[in-house]
């Protein structure tokens, strides 16, 4: 993985970190350093006798110094990572000292057996029935819930408080169905002061009730449903046999990084597209702050060169990284000619998954305009989309815009989008 000041930067715990981290990349801080394929490594003299010894495995994504930090990495890995992005031909020294070996060993041989654990088929089919029960008694339950709410009409539902919505949201991960305890809490989320919202609290609602039915009677429909289904109420996929299966090996854009962070566990989501292949794909990372870090390093902004497997689904889209390679900068794709081709896209996908996410795309030559007090986007035809509401970024996009038309990257889906980023003067701005 070629590392870059911007991926070092992005790793750091927090500014305190990234700004110490500064300030150690300079070859007169470290007594020694090396570099190979596997790894990086360095030494670097502290306030003590003994300096302090930093390793960097840049194939798996791990850290270790012997500093007292418990950040992930500590100032030490971002000195020297920020160093060799800066200054490569300065790690002569390509043989790893004992320590450095040592580590990558043990690394390799926990690797090893996490890998050659056999598996008991047995207990493991138990466990699949077990979690089945209890997802579809966590299903009935929430199926009577549904019904009170039609039952009983909207007009209480804006005066139902937060616990109404985060009791059932509970229950449904009690009843080991994450997947519906997120689509509950999105219910919750409405805003009920807002003009017409019952409409989106019935679609959601909706929404629900036909993921509910598909899985319920799931055997009746085709296996890439099934298991895009079984996604929804929240039931994994075995990533390490995914990576087994052939995926699609193209140079993907990284067009945006969203990250959410509870209570400690940070999800990054990058939305990514195809410069070949034209296809979408959105990749999640988990991590432990200060503890963990993501699996694969990933800039917005850049393109990387690699191999990409799909989750089952009639419509891919969620992706897994199987062999990155490297990283290039961002080219601009011709995308989509206007709002006409996105629509027959969206309702081709609507056809085949009617509960979906939103989907990156990228349109041609779209103009930002203000209308009847909202801004829309505007494509070649005179065609308007609006903007997704509350979207915050509109005065930097109108800023790159002056008027003009820009190829965009969006997200969105039906109809509704925000822009991730545009190409403006032949470079990708973020947005």
């Amino acid at each position: 993985m070629l590392l870059t000041e911007e991926h070092v930067i992005g790793l750091a715990p927090d500014d305190a970190s990234r700004k110490a981290g500064s300030a150690l990349a300079s070859p007169g801080k470290w007594v020694s350093k090396g570099a190979n394929a596997d790894a990086l490594w360095g030494e670097c003299q502290g306030s003590g006798s003994k300096p302090y010894q930093t390793q960097v495995d840049i194939v798996n994504v791990a850290f270790k110094c012997s500093c007292p930090s418990r950040k992930f990495p500590c100032k030490h890995g971002i000195g020297l990572m920020l160093l060799y992005a800066r200054q490569k031909d300065a790690f002569t020294d390509n043989t790893p000292p004992a320590w450095v070996s040592e580590w990558l060993s043990k690394r390799a041989e926990k690797k090893v057996e996490k890998t050659d654990k056999p598996v008991d088929e047995n207990a493991q089919a138990k466990r699949l029935l077990a979690r089945q029960q209890k997802v579809a008694d966590g299903i009935t339950e929430l199926m009577l819930w549904i019904k009170d709410i039609v039952r009983n009409g909207l007009l209480q539902i804006p005066e139902k408080g937060a616990a109404y919505w985060e009791n059932m949201a509970r229950r449904m991960v009690d009843a080991q169905a994450p997947g519906l305890a997120g689509m509950v809490r999105t219910l919750g989320e409405t805003n009920f002061y807002s003009e017409g919202w019952q409409f989106s609290f019935l679609d959601q609602l909706l929404r629900i009730y036909l993921v509910i039915q598909g899985y319920t009677q799931s055997a009746d429909l085709d296996e890439l449903l099934q298991q895009e289904l079984r996604a929804l109420i929240g039931f994994t996929q075995n990533q390490e046999a995914l990576k087994l299966q052939t995926g699609i090996k193209d140079s993907w854009l990284v067009l945006s990084k969203q990250t959410n962070e509870e209570e400690n566990l940070v999800t990054e989501r990058y939305w990514l597209y195809g410069q070949q292949s034209r296809q979408s794909a959105l990749v999640l990372q988990f991590y432990v702050r200060n503890q963990t870090r993501p699996e694969v390093l990933i800039t917005p902004g850049i393109a990387l060169q690699g191999e990409l497997v799909f989750f089952p689904s009639p419509t891919p889209l969620r992706a897994i990284i199987k062999y990155p390679v490297s990283n290039v900068s961002l080219p601009e794709v011709p995308g989509l000619e206007g709002w006409t081709q996105v629509t027959d896209t969206e309702t081709t996908l609507f056809e085949q998954m009617p509960v979906r996410s939103e989907r990156p795309y990228i349109v041609q030559q779209l103009t930002p305009v203000q209308h009847n007090l909202q801004w829309w986007l505007k494509d070649q035809e005179e065609r308007l989309m609006p903007l997704k509401t509350g979207y915050s970024n509109i005065w930097k996009l109108l800023a790159l815009s002056g008027g003009k038309p820009l190829n965009m990257a969006l997200l969105g889906k039906e109809q509704q989008y925000e822009p991730l980023g545009a190409w403006h003067n032949g470079s990708y701005k973020l947005l």
